[in-house]
């Protein structure tokens, strides 16, 4: 059976005694970014910091500190961190870094910090470089022997997983699905062995899809879908995929923040996945192949940036990222050629 369930959580605008922990969040963060800028004022920093997925509760006095520490602030969109900083009473230099604009933007950000700059970068919501656009720095910092320090903060697939009730022992966080239904499919496929609970994150307007493909590439599993985690019309629904899929297409529009939380195979799945696995090698090669081609048309279609998606792509597979990059132009080349 389907079981929904609702609960409510403060929002900032709604409740003056949030106001009042960010007031003095934003006395406490003071003297710690003085601290900061004392200590660490002859070399660069990022600071990866995490911010609410949703109440504004949640955001931490170090995560308050790093802002107010930082000579330039990153982030994935400028008027959702903005309005974060007014309400903290921080005035900082903003620039967009999302996933269409960090690839170019990187590398002067790096030679600023490696000059002694302190550089924050933020998502809209959570953790960043998280299926997020800020690992892209991360990693260009870390190649370049840049210090960076994470302050920790709310994370949508770990409150996502322990809100659904399904077991934690073990889990893989998958980011979104693939847009295309076959290689959708595909992709649960090659999850499926996972001894352990798969988490992703989900659009409003392809949650049935994706559901329909959970209910087609992984029956029999419980699933919960988690929309508006820590927000006031925060929502858990738990059940098989099907009921689900007949659930919210009653429904009509489905809105808000979605992360969908998949249950571990039983034991005798997981046998049974595993031997007919066993002898699939070189199919499963080709099918990763294919699906590789399938997400570069998708990246090319989306605007990204050939280097991005060489780094992206070759973390995800595990193969070089010039060999990503080769195919990526020979795709762009492909696209160009006359019919």
């Amino acid at each position: 059976m389907v079981k929904p369930g609702q609960t409510q959580a403060g929002i900032l605008d709604d409740q003056p005694r949030s106001e009042s922990l960010l007031k003095a969040q934003h006395i406490s963060a003071g003297a710690h970014a003085r601290l900061d800028a004392r200590e660490g004022s002859s070399r660069g920093c990022l600071s990866v910091v995490g911010t609410p997925i949703g109440n504004l509760s949640d955001l931490s006095p170090r995560a308050t500190a790093s802002f107010q520490a930082a000579e330039l602030i990153c982030c994935e969109d400028t008027r959702v961190t903005g309005k974060l900083l007014a309400l903290l009473k921080i005035s900082r230099p903003l620039m967009r870094c999302d996933e269409h604009t960090i690839a170019e933007k990187t590398p002067a950000l790096i030679q600023r910090m490696l000059a002694g700059a302190h550089i924050a970068f933020a998502s809209d919501a959570g953790m960043p470089a998280i299926s997020d656009p800020g690992q892209y720095l991360v990693n260009a910092a870390l190649e370049a022997d840049v210090k960076v320090e994470v302050i920790p903060g709310p994370s949508a697939c770990v409150t996502a997983l322990v809100a659904s009730g399904i077991a934690t022992d073990g889990f893989f966080f998958g980011g979104f699905l693939p847009r295309r239904p076959g290689a959708r499919l595909r992709r649960l496929a090659e999850l499926a062995a996972i001894p352990g609970a798969l988490i992703f994150y989900e659009s409003p307007h392809r949650l049935i899809a994706s559901l329909e493909a959970l209910a087609e590439g992984l029956p029999n599993r419980t699933c919960a879908v988690c929309r508006e985690l820590t927000k006031v019309y925060e929502e858990v629904i738990r059940g098989s995929a099907e009921e689900l899929v007949e659930l919210f297409s009653a429904r009509g529009e489905v809105k808000g923040e979605i992360a969908l939380v998949v249950s571990p195979p039983t034991t005798e799945e997981l046998a049974q996945r595993l031997s007919v696995s066993s002898g699939m090698v070189t199919s499963a090669h080709a099918d990763a192949q294919e699906l590789l081609a399938q997400e570069i048309e998708e990246a090319l279609d989306a605007g990204e940036s050939a280097s991005a998606t060489a780094k992206r792509l070759a973390q995800r597979y595990s193969i070089k990222k010039r060999e990503v990059y080769d195919q990526i132009i020979a795709a762009q080349t492909a696209r160009k050629a006359p019919l």
